[in-house]
Order: structure tokens, then C-alpha cells, then sequence
């Protein structure tokens, strides 16, 4: 007896506290946030003007790496040679080494087709700095991987 009395006390309530609404229509488009839209040129410029920052520090090429690796898309060459610049500016090997790695990663299903033209473009400037490929490095192999026993 309790129980119902209180859910039907609980619906009155409601109803006089939460006025009911109607939606009148529904929209047939998608609305857009509004914001201003960039080109493809104008992303690649500010990307590389973010490296080529020169009061750029570790943590900032770092976040720089991370959102373009979060992103869906394989960096443009120009922006890779500012990220390897910024990397040698830093002192730091390792940081360019793991974003041509990451750059290898986002070219997905393409990679014989995308991979070997970045290279391509990127070759001057990491002769330039002395920084080699992670295939040169032999990261692109498993170092301690085991011989498959079937193949024995």
C-alpha cells in the first residue's frame, strides 16, 4: 500500500515541478559548430610555424607530435622537416626517430605508396641533421622476435 501511494506521489510531483516540453520539429540538417573553416595550406603553415617556434621547448613538440598523431592524417613533408628541426634544436634523437615511426604508422594501408615519397622529401634534411630512418636503425624488425617453430 505504501509503495503505491509514494510512486503516485512521486508522479504528481514530477509533473507539477518538470513543466512537460514539445519539440515542434526536428532539424533536417546536421548544424555545424560555426567555427571558421582552414585549408589544407593554411593547417600545414601553422604547423609549421608552431615548430618552427624558436622558443619551442620538449613538452611543446611533444603535444605538437601527439595532436598531429591524433589527427586523420599523414603529416605534410614541410611539416615533418620542422618537426626534425625542432627536434635537433631540443637535442632530442629519440623524439625525431619516434615521429618518423609515428608518420610511418599513419600512412596505414598505404604505405608503399606514401611512405617512400615522404622519405623522398624528408631525405636533405635528415642527412642535414644526421638523424637516420628507423629502418636504418633496424626498428622496423622485432629485436628479440623468435623463429617461428613450424618454420624450423
Amino acid at each position: 500500500m505504501l509503495r503505491s501511494a509514494s510512486g503516485s506521489l512521486v508522479k504528481v510531483f514530477k509533473k507539477s515541478l518538470v513543466p512537460a516540453t514539445r519539440v515542434g520539429s526536428v532539424l533536417p540538417s546536421r548544424l555545424s559548430h560555426g567555427g571558421p573553416v582552414e585549408s589544407d595550406e593554411e593547417f600545414d603553415c601553422r604547423y609549421e610555424a608552431f615548430f618552427n617556434r624558436k622558443d619551442i621547448d620538449g613538452w611543446e613538440i611533444r603535444k605538437g607530435m601527439n595532436d598531429l598523431a591524433g589527427m586523420d592524417l599523414v603529416p605534410d613533408p614541410k611539416i615533418i622537416n620542422a618537426a626534425m628541426y625542432a627536434c635537433r634544436r631540443v637535442n632530442d634523437y629519440a623524439l625525431a626517430v619516434r615521429f618518423l615511426e609515428s608518420c610511418k604508422d599513419k600512412c596505414g594501408p598505404k604505405l608503399n605508396e606514401i611512405y617512400p615519397y615522404i622519405l623522398q622529401e624528408i631525405k636533405p634534411t635528415l642527412i642535414e641533421l644526421g638523424i637516420e630512418t628507423p629502418e636504418e636503425l633496424g626498428y622496423d624488425k622485432p629485436e628479440l622476435a623468435l623463429e617461428n617453430v613450424y618454420d624450423m
